[in-house]
Order: structure tokens, then sequence, then C-alpha cells
């Protein structure tokens, strides 16, 4: 995890902006029981990692009054563009889950990853499911997705949705341009059912250097045309 720390400070982009500048810690913060597991646990031996980004305006436009969402998207904790959903690992034929965990995020861990994650109960679940097949403990785990975070640039999502015929191609491009060691391969989308972005996935290898993503992985073809939600 020290070299992932040391490789990302490497790679990281002068433009580089949390996307959680306006984040504000409330003063008591519950750490969520872990939970139960919802699929089988997989041990498989890990062939490379996705570090997966949420688009929170498209996430939040339903959610602004669910309790169980208050933190990210009522706006009394600030407003969030891309946040960490979570570094996942991936496996030739199935991807690693639910490993064994002695041990669960502390308030401090919790605590220190909210600008990033703004959910506790998501930062639990992401430990429990992904985490615990990566690193031997939650700090380890969560430093490395802050590192590969961090080293990402992000592009003007507004001025993006104000394009005219917007493709999956076009948003590809956007953070290719911002960030050199990526190539249009190694950005998968996620998009609603309604074509709005609700996901970017960045593939990369087991040493933690961006590669293409996956045959079969990497969301929708470039022609494809796709919505985002502004809302911040």
């Amino acid at each position: 995890m020290r070299a992932l720390a040391a490789l990302a400070l490497a790679l990281l982009p002068a433009a580089a902006l949390a996307q959680a500048w306006q984040c504000r810690v409330p003063r008591d913060v519950p750490v969520p029981a872990m939970p139960r597991a919802d699929g089988p646990m997989s041990q498989a031996r890990i062939t490379g990692y996705s570090l997966a980004l949420s688009w929170s305006p498209e996430f939040c436009r339903t959610r602004q009054r669910d309790p169980a969402h208050r933190l990210q998207c009522s706006g009394e904790a600030g407003r969030f563009g891309f946040i960490l959903h979570g570094l996942w690992p991936e496996g030739a034929r199935e991807a690693p889950q639910w490993c064994p965990a002695r041990r669960s995020p502390d308030a401090g861990t919790v605590r220190r990853n909210l600008c990033m994650t703004p959910s506790p109960d998501l930062i639990v679940h992401e430990w429990a499911k992904h985490g615990s097949c990566i690193a031997a403990s939650p700090d380890g785990y969560f430093a490395a997705g802050r590192a590969l975070y961090g080293s990402i640039a992000f592009p003007d999502m507004a001025r993006l949705s104000r394009q005219p015929q917007l493709t999956a191609g076009a948003v590809r491009d956007a953070f290719v341009r911002l960030n050199p060691s990526l190539s249009r391969r190694m950005v998968r989308l996620k998009l609603s059912d309604t074509g709005w972005v609700q996901e970017v996935q960045l593939c990369y290898g087991r040493d933690f250097m961006p590669r293409a993503c996956p045959p079969g992985r990497g969301g929708p073809d470039d022609r494809v045309p796709m919505k985002i939600w502004r809302g911040l």
C-alpha cells in the first residue's frame, strides 16, 4: 500500500481537486455495524482493480429528502460531484468478495473518508465486501482508494452536460485529456436505463497502473448517446 501511495503521487495531475471541497464533516458520525453478505464469499485470485466513481448529482436527484442518504444528498454537509463508490478487486472469472475480516472501520476511519465517500453505511459496506479481499486493515484499504482517487483530474461535468449530442466517447475523451496515463479503453461508464451517467469506473492492473478494461466489461460503446444531470 505504501508503494501505491507513492505511485499515485507520481501520477497526480496538477489540476486534480477533491470533488468534495465543500464537505463539512458532522461532529458526531455513527459507525454502522458490519453488514451481512449479499452474496457468496469468494477468495479468487485478484487480476486487477476497478476504481468506481459515482456521479453524486444523479444519485441524489431522487434522494434529497431520504434520511438514509441525508449526509450525501441533503446539502447540509456540502455538495458533491464524483465520489468514491469503492476500490474493487477483479478476478479472471469471478470477483473476490466478502473475504473474512476480523476488523471493522472505526470512527476515525469513517470520518477521514467521509468527504470522499459521504456515507458511513457505504464506507463500512465497501470494506466488508471488497476491502477485506485487498488489505489487512480498513485503514490500508481506504488509503489505497484515497491515493487513486486523489490522482484523478475530473472534467467539468456541467460544461460537458451542455454539449449537443453528447456521447459516451466524449466523456471518455474528457477524462483522457486531463489524465495522460489513461486511454479510452481504461474508462468504463455506467448509464441508467434512460441514458443518464451514473458512474465512471477506471481499470487498473495488479500493479495499480492503469490498464484497458477486460474485454466485454467496458460499458457502452463510444457512440452511445448519454446525458449528465448537473444538480450541483
